[in-house]
């Protein structure tokens, strides 16, 4: 054999090697290093624990939500989808507008082997589109309502009182604690409020009605914006300014004795280490009473029409994010990120009890919740509509008529809508 032809069966089977070494690599963008990074680094270790010693991700991290949401958006545009990776994950509201605007720029899972019986309703409810599915759930957003046990102890109430209550009791309550410990019993980004979404979800009812905002004629969202609004003014309720008010000022700067948001906001919660063994969690108050279950927030895994291996991509994400209990303990160890599927959620791992929240299994309490929770219409405008509805409580708050404020809001929203082409 002489030396050329050694050399070109050598360069060929590096060829063949790099080749195959490909086939086996799937490209993912996500955006948040701790969170979504580990879960994705997570799935990567089980899949080729158990299924593929050869598989590999190839992860990229943005900055922000944003960038993700940015990108398909530009790629969409543009028509040229080979700005996008194999894989991308972002926030579960845009996937319909985005399957709308840019058809081609995806693959369903249909085919996939997962069994969407064993993933809660209402994550399902965001990726799946005209009856087929999308999106591979990541993270879970189902809403933990927490207390400060030592604080309501303070009042005269325990945890088990706030079970299964009604707003206005819940307001009696934060009355109380106020009074005895000047903390406000809860908190919210003034800017972009969630409040009256997560209370009114936790009633099955939605800011949207075949398309449109349901503000005007929507009762229950009147009750609780004038609900909320007492809230404020009996200092039971503070309204930060912003995001990071929100946050580093009035949940780790101490300022609550309660929490009602996405469980992702546990990590924020955790960076006060003097308050652990104080916190415990449960369900939502309801208008009637009763316990009410809402989600805020989550992502899920979408394949793009850039996708070099489709197959391959299906069978991660269905081994992987649909449900193995290997993939989400270790996400959940590492990054926080808590499982949409239901038996995932009943692992040892997830039934260990957390110090902070003094020994209790929160998150199989939050995937038993979750499970609960009823599915509502959705709009890839809710953070629109959640802008204008922002401006009139504060309009209402400095004394605007409350009808009026929230025709202005609706208004606001279709004009924006209509400018938008829809």
């Amino acid at each position: 054999m002489t030396k050329k032809l050694l050399a070109l069966i050598m360069a060929l089977c590096l060829v063949l090697a790099a080749t195959s070494a490909l086939a086996e690599t799937l490209t993912v963008t996500a955006w948040d290093n701790n969170f979504n990074g580990n879960a994705l680094r997570a799935a990567e270790a089980d899949y080729k624990a158990n299924v593929d010693p050869d598989f590999a991700l190839d992860i990229t991290i943005g900055s922000g939500s944003s960038d993700v949401e940015n990108a398909v958006t530009n790629a969409g545009s543009s028509g040229d989808y080979s700005l996008l990776s194999d894989i991308v994950l972002f926030q579960d509201r845009y996937i319909k507008n985005f399957v709308e605007n840019y058809p081609d720029a995806w693959v369903s899972l249909e085919g996939a082997d997962i069994n969407w019986d064993d993933i809660t309703a209402v994550k399902q409810s965001y990726s799946t589109i005209d009856g087929v599915h999308y999106g591979a759930p990541v993270d879970n957003g189902t809403v933990i309502t927490a207390y400060r046990v030592d604080l309501l102890q303070e009042a005269g109430y325990t945890i088990e009182d706030m079970k299964g209550i009604t707003w206005d009791k819940f307001l009696e309550v934060g009355k109380a604690v106020y009074a005895k410990t000047g903390k406000a019993l809860l908190s919210m980004d003034g800017s972009g409020n969630d409040l009256p979404y997560m209370m009114l979800q936790a009633e099955g009812v939605s800011l949207w009605k075949d398309g449109k905002p349901f503000v005007v004629g929507n009762e229950k969202l009147k009750r609780v914006i004038e609900i909320l609004t007492e809230m404020e003014k009996e200092h039971v309720l503070i309204l930060a300014n912003d995001w990071t008010g929100y946050t580093n000022e009035t949940i780790v700067g101490d300022q609550v004795a309660g929490v009602i948001n996405g469980n992702w906001i546990i990590p924020t919660m955790t960076q006060v280490t003097e308050n652990t063994g104080k916190w415990q969690i449960t369900s939502m108050p309801t208008l009637d009473g009763g316990e009410g279950y809402a989600t805020n927030g989550g992502s899920s895994l979408y394949i793009t029409g850039n996708c070099k291996n489709v197959e391959l991509a299906k069978k991660f994400l269905a081994y992987t994010f649909g449900g193995s209990k290997q993939t989400y303990d270790e996400a959940l160890r590492t990054g926080g990120v808590v499982t949409c599927s239901i038996s995932a959620g009943q692992s040892e791992v997830y039934g260990e009890g957390v110090a902070f929240f003094n020994n209790q299994p929160i998150y199989k309490d939050i995937t038993e919740m979750g499970s609960k929770i009823i599915p509502v219409e959705e709009s890839p405008f809710h953070y629109v509509l959640r802008g204008y509805l922002g401006v009139a409580m504060q309009q209402i708050k400095d004394g605007a008529d409350i009808d009026t404020a929230l025709k202005e809001a609706e208004d606001a929203c279709l004009f924006y809508m209509e400018g938008m082409g829809y």
